[in-house]
């Protein structure tokens, strides 16, 4: 009788443990995704932007967003499996790399005269550099 009382115990801590929440890799994949999902929207956002005082605000605002979801997916990183890891790293790496040249471009070259150009082609680089990156991390 003991014996089968312990397996029960055995099975209900194991059912216990399971029914506790997420594991820290399913949580670092929830904020991977949430993370991308956020980038996607900030992107979606500057690219509806018309020239207006109110977009330079929208646009900083926008960007430092993207800054905080990259340093949300870096904090996951280390959380996650090694295969995914990996591929986070280095997605994240390369989108990271082009966004801070993208910004240095459009911080340094912009006037008046040519804000809405510059904008314009920053946005299309910053989607096309997710599109490549994160957009192709799956989150099913």
């Amino acid at each position: 009788m003991s014996r089968s009382a312990s397996a029960i115990a055995l099975l209900l801590s194991v059912v216990a443990f399971a029914a506790c929440g997420e594991s820290a890799q399913e949580k670092a994949k929830a904020q991977v995704c949430d993370a991308r999902a956020d980038i996607s929207k900030q992107i979606s956002t500057l690219s509806g932007l018309t020239l207006s005082t109110s977009s330079v605000t929208q646009t900083k605002t926008s960007f430092e967003a993207i800054a905080t979801d990259l340093t949300k997916i870096k904090g996951a990183q280390a959380n996650l499996d090694p295969a995914r890891k990996a591929q986070i790293e280095a997605a994240t790496h390369t989108f990271e790399t082009q966004l801070t040249t993208i910004a240095n471009n459009l911080s340094s070259s912009l006037s008046l005269t040519n804000a809405a150009t510059e904008v314009k082609s920053a946005v299309t680089q910053l989607s096309s550099s997710f599109k490549q990156t994160l957009a192709p991390i799956s989150c099913s």
